[in-house]
């Protein structure tokens, strides 16, 4: 029945479109279309089919009920395939599908449009935010070999608290208290793991611990972080337009951040150029920041925050990276998402100072579901957090 409705859904909307309107409501429109054309189904199935109309007028169309479930994550759609869901950390299939490929582009069109946003061949790729917030990915052919690809990841407009991450088993209580007081004592934190680990849930959850009184910025590439300090300026990149221009860089933001008298520099995802810019920020004066990073370990994380700053392309020796890299970094949190989709802080490693510039030295780490404390803090950090 689900099917048939579909395909008379998708029909009768083709039929309608022909017809001139008359300057009424498009709902009230559509429901008088329905009634007219569809007057032998019942009065639930009339329903049905007015609200899938609807859907695909206006709306996402199949994916619009799977949008509706607080509970769903991630929406993952292929062309016609049925599309996939994120729940719980788990994937999950569902039987919502575009009936064609041209259906799927108009959904694609209906996000896009209202952003100034395009996908064509020559510009097969778009990244863009829904109005609630949530982050959309667009691939389309010739790069997408079965169809339009549509990604959609969803946005919580309540961020988890701390203490709804112990109760989880994201943190453990004793860790949650560890890292609540290196934020207080304005130590600079990195949050590293995967894609979908909980990087940003983590380090939404962390900023809790900030200063009430304190000015802080916040530069992300699509505006995820909901801090909840009263005096919070956020900023988000922007992409070039149609034709080519008026990008802003998450560079140029932090760049610009550092003229704003911030206390704290929150920076959503370090991945680029920026991070030179970032460590020069936090070696300088503006300790207490927090920024991610996809890395798997601690020690990749630093590495790779030697390697993005190198590609700012300033000249500087390795060496010098090296250095900045060890007096910016104070610790750096590894978050993990398990086979059961559970997200867990799986160590946590204090930056020390080698003779070839940082390392990571792990204090806490989270094995066989255990955790365990590895060693102590460093003299100096074990002082600054003791401090009142």
């Amino acid at each position: 029945m689900s099917d048939a409705l579909d395909g008379l859904a998708g029909a009768l909307r083709e039929r309608m479109l022909a017809e001139p309107g008359e300057g009424e409501e498009a709902a009230d429109r559509i429901r008088a279309f329905v009634d007219r054309e569809a007057a032998v189904l019942d009065e639930a199935s009339r329903d049905a089919l007015a609200t899938r109309i609807a859907e695909r007028s206006f709306g996402l169309g199949p994916l619009e009920p799977l949008l509706a479930d607080p509970e769903v994550d991630e929406v993952l759609v292929c062309g016609t395939a049925p599309a996939w869901i994120e729940r719980r950390g788990r994937l999950e299939p569902t039987e919502a599908r575009f009936a064609t490929e041209a259906d799927l582009r108009h959904a694609i069109e209906r996000i896009l449009a209202p952003l100034g946003r395009r996908v064509d061949e020559a510009e097969p790729l778009c990244d863009a935010r829904l109005p609630d917030g949530s982050r959309v990915n667009v691939v389309v052919p010739p790069l997408a070999l079965d169809g339009p690809v549509l990604t959609i990841r969803r946005f919580r407009r309540r961020g988890f608290t701390p203490e709804e991450l112990v109760a989880s088993g994201t943190l453990t209580a004793p860790l949650a208290e560890l890292l609540a007081r290196a934020v207080r004592r304005r130590c600079n934190l990195l949050v590293c793991g995967g894609t979908g680990s909980g990087k940003t849930t983590l380090l939404n959850a962390l900023s809790s611990f900030i200063d009430p009184g304190e000015r802080v910025v916040t530069i992300e590439d699509a505006a995820e972080l909901r801090l909840r300090q009263p005096h919070v300026l956020r900023l988000e990149a922007r992409p070039p337009n149609l034709e080519g221009r008026g990008e802003v860089t998450i560079r140029r933001l932090v760049r610009n951040a550092l003229r704003m008298r911030p206390d704290r520099i929150v920076v959503g995802e370090v991945r680029g150029p920026e991070a030179l810019d970032m460590l020069t920020a936090l070696s300088t004066g503006h300790d207490g920041s927090l920024c991610t990073l996809h890395a798997g370990t601690a020690a990749e994380a630093l590495r790779r925050l030697e390697t993005l700053a190198l590609m700012a392309d300033v000249g500087l020796p390795h060496a010098a990276i090296r250095e900045q890299v060890a007096d910016a970094i104070d610790l750096v949190a590894c978050q993990a998402r398990a086979a059961d989709g559970s997200r867990r802080v799986v160590s946590v490693a204090e930056v020390v100072r080698v003779a070839g510039g940082a390392a990571a030295r792990e204090i806490y780490t989270l094995r066989d579901g255990r955790p365990t404390w590895r060693a102590p803090l460093g003299e100096d950090l074990a002082a600054r957090l003791a401090r009142e």
